[in-house]
């Protein structure tokens, strides 16, 4: 019984002679200074083996930072779908008036920044009105007149080179002398890339597109039904190419539709000075 009671005290005095286990947090402290030190000196030393190391990661900041939230996204397309919506046309065209309306009368010297671009429908208005520069032949029609070359103050050239040699303010163009024998479609199409250059080239310069005045009589190919429909098309292309269109037409017609007598001299057959008078008055009336 002795030595069972001896060898438990001797098995307990072990039991309280064996070492506690405490915390120290100075040995934690040491461990992560070390820690940090590691993950620095790994750090440097990917940063001096790679040149674009920094690079990398700042383009990866700013990734990140330009992900839009889906509150902005959602803003985003609402603005959109708002504006395609609306109606309203984002072309130029949108702040136009069509056909120009009537405005006060400008002096004739307005005429001296402007260029005309006619066939022989206009080709005298130069010589009863102070409209002086013309552009423009008896051979000039609507269809060709992308490839017609016409004298004029710098050689023989097409109406569209000799207007972006001269850069003026405001271009006029009355163009249907061959309406009833070429097709208003080929018509429209030439007279469309002839707008459309000037404007790509001459983006300052006011174009004005004129639409067709009617004739005394109609003829076998020849109508004033044919002109109108020609004339609405020539106010949709201005429409399309954000342009200007003036309706000398309308003003020019007599109560049944054709053209007012005073504007033709039924002994020559030709146009009297009252009609180009009043078509370049007309004009000075309706600028913007």
């Amino acid at each position: 019984m002795n030595k069972k009671r001896k060898n438990g005290r001797i098995s307990d005095s072990k039991k309280m002679n064996r070492p506690k286990i405490r915390f120290n947090f100075w040995i934690l402290f040491i461990i992560f200074v070390l820690s940090f030190a590691g993950c620095f000196m790994l750090y440097m030393v990917a940063a001096n083996l790679d040149d674009d190391f920094f690079g990398d990661e700042s383009s990866l900041i700013t990734q990140e930072s330009n992900v839009p939230d889906s509150t902005s996204a959602s803003d985003s397309d609402n603005e959109i779908i708002t504006s395609e919506s609306s109606g309203e046309p984002e072309s130029p065209a949108a702040e136009i008036i069509y056909p120009v309306p009537q405005s006060a009368a400008v002096d004739a010297s307005y005429l001296e920044n402007c260029c005309l671009i006619t066939d022989s429908t206009l080709l005298p208005i130069s010589s009863y009105t102070d409209f002086k520069d013309v552009i423009g032949s008896n051979e000039l029609t609507a269809v060709n007149v992308g490839s017609t070359k016409v004298e004029s103050a710098y050689g023989t050239v097409t109406p569209y080179e000799a207007i972006k040699l001269k850069k003026p303010m405001n271009v006029y163009i009355m163009l249907g002398s061959d309406i009833g024998t070429s097709s208003v479609d080929d018509m429209i199409s030439s007279y469309t890339s002839l707008v459309s250059d000037i404007k790509s080239s001459l983006p300052d310069t006011k174009i004005y597109v004129m639409q067709l005045p009617p004739i005394a009589a109609d003829g076998d190919t020849i109508t004033n039904a044919l002109i109108d429909e020609y004339n609405s098309r020539l106010i949709a292309m201005a429409r399309k190419c954000g342009v200007y269109c003036l309706d000398t037409n309308t003003d020019m017609k007599a109560n049944e539709g054709s053209l007012r007598t005073d504007y033709f001299n039924e002994e020559t057959l030709e146009l009297t000075s009252q009609y180009y008078k009043d078509i370049c008055g007309y004009i000075l009336t309706h600028t913007v």
